[in-house]
């Protein structure tokens, strides 16, 4: 076994590190959640770019990455003019005041700070200071590179309480602080959210502990217990209502569906058996001898061809659990799609008139790590079903290739701000990485749906048959073509036989004759 290497150990250090880490505990408050964790490294490793901070850092997780020390510079200078609308007071002070909530200030971070109480005072007091003026910009410098130092990374993060006590030391009492603040994030959030038409934001600060958490309950709002089992129970008492309705149609689509499963294997017995007794009689015929090596091989290439199914079902589960019907293949079984204003409470698919709902998103350079990261921070968070990462999972299934984010954004649900439909199939594609497999009742219930209604078609039924039990056939097609052959050669010979020769042939025999 290999010797590991033997890291120094200060034990002075360590005992006065957690000295520091019980005197925090002991002062914090029991009913402040942590909410500013670290990115679980199986999403980190699919896509660091899109979780670390690549221009600017906010808060001490990524305060001392070289790379971004350029950036300090800038953020000192808006400190600096921060003072000025500080009357009375410079950045010392803001320092002495965001000391004093340290223990506030910490509580929020899931990692242990290892920082004393004025270095952690001075960063909070720049970063703060920066950010607001940052904000207050935002709809000015309304371009790529201003976009994309949003802090909406999970680890990015500094505390929205912070903003609003330095907004309110800067400002009088002629406008509260809370109003400066709301319109600064009503401002952020309609740059930010990738789904459009959710109206005015809730910017109440008691609610949000930091910006991914106020992009968070405005686009994916959050159901309390109460709601759930109400909504759960107007479901059983509408399936109940339906469900006697519906019983004779489920029993003779059962019934249909037995005899299309059994008629079509029995035929597909029968035209395999018919098509091997064929081929062994041409192949029998003395002057078809020279076809004997090729139709054995064709028979004997249809036991391999089953190799790929078994080999399916030791795949991954998660490709069966996600299987949805891309967007081409629901238009071509005659689903249409409709575009709605709201959340993702408005995913739904109607049977009645074969139309899925989806919420208008709007994709830009930026959308994919906002999206990336609010899917992290509710794994992380765990308060209730997973539904951004489900709807992130739906979206991945049913956009494969370029025709199908075309259809999409033709229909009018995807915005498309990127260069081409390829660029949004491949951001898609590339979502489903970074998600981990959840149930939603809601979304899996328009999953199975569309499920239902794809293999429900007569035309993609048709379609199947043909594909698996015609084109996958390899003894019929060898048997059509040597029925295809024979019927030429006994043509030729009818027309031999009857005088009826082509005239290219006619021509060529006069010439041997003269």
């Amino acid at each position: 076994m290999a010797s590991r290497s033997v890291l120094p150990f200060d034990e002075t250090q360590w005992i006065i590190r957690i000295r520091r880490i019980l005197d925090e505990e002991i002062e914090l408050c029991d009913d402040q959640p942590i909410s500013i964790f670290d990115v679980p490294k199986a999403l980190l490793s699919t896509k660091p770019e899109a979780y670390i901070p690549q221009l600017v850092s906010f808060g001490p997780y990524h305060h001392c990455r070289e790379e971004l020390c350029d950036m300090e510079r800038y953020k000192l200078s808006a400190a600096k003019r921060a003072q000025i609308h500080l009357p009375g007071m410079d950045l010392q002070q803001l320092v002495f005041n965001f000391t004093k909530l340290e223990h506030r200030i910490r509580a929020h971070y899931h990692r242990h700070l290892n920082l004393s109480k004025e270095t952690l005072g001075w960063m909070m007091a720049i970063d703060v200071s920066f950010l607001l003026e940052f904000l207050q910009t935002l709809n000015k410098n309304n371009n790529e590179r201003a976009l994309q130092m949003i802090p909406s990374r999970m680890s990015h993060l500094v505390p929205l309480f912070l903003l609003h006590k330095a907004i309110e030391l800067r400002s009088s009492s002629a406008q509260p602080a809370q109003s400066v603040l709301s319109s600064m994030l009503i401002g952020f959030f309609q740059e930010v959210s990738t789904f459009r038409g959710l109206g005015c934001p809730c910017t109440d600060i008691n609610q949000h502990v930091h910006l991914l958490d106020f992009l968070y309950s405005n686009m994916v709002p959050r159901c309390t217990d109460k709601e759930e089992s109400s909504g759960t129970t107007e479901e059983a008492q509408e399936e109940s209502h339906c469900k006697h309705n519906h019983r004779k149609r489920a029993t003779l689509n059962s019934i249909m569906g037995f005899l299309v499963k059994r008629g079509s294997k029995l035929i597909s017995v029968l035209i395999d058996f018919m098509a091997g007794i064929l081929l062994k009689f041409v192949a029998s015929l003395p002057c078809l001898s020279v076809l004997s090596q090729p139709i054995e091989q064709l028979a004997q290439a249809t036991e391999p061809s089953r190799a790929p199914d078994v080999q399916n079902k030791n795949l991954s589960p998660l490709l069966e659990e996600i299987a949805v019907p891309s967007v081409t293949e629901l238009a071509y079984a005659g689903v249409k799609f409709c575009p709605t204003v709201g959340d993702l409470s408005m995913i739904d698919f109607s049977s009645e008139s074969v139309t899925l709902h989806l919420p208008v998103i709007g994709v830009d350079v930026n959308s994919e790590v906002v999206l990336r990261n609010l899917v992290a921070y509710e794994a992380s968070v765990g308060t209730g079903a997973l539904k951004l990462a489900r709807y992130v999972e739906l979206m991945n299934g049913i956009i494969d290739t370029q025709e199908d984010a075309q259809l999409l954004r033709e229909c009018g649900i995807i915005l498309n701000h990127l260069k081409s439909d390829q660029e949004v199939a491949e951001l898609w594609n590339g979502m489903t990485r970074s998600v981990r497999l959840t149930r939603v009742p809601a979304l899996d219930k328009v999953i199975d749906d569309l499920n239902k209604h794809y293999n429900s078609c007569w035309k993609v039924k048709i379609r199947t048959f043909v594909k698996v039990h015609v084109l996958g056939s390899k003894e019929l097609l060898g048997s059509i073509v040597v029925l295809l052959l024979l019927l030429f050669m006994g043509l030729q010979v009818f027309c031999v036989a009857r005088g009826c020769v082509p005239a290219p042939y006619r021509m060529a025999s006069r010439k041997v004759g003269a």
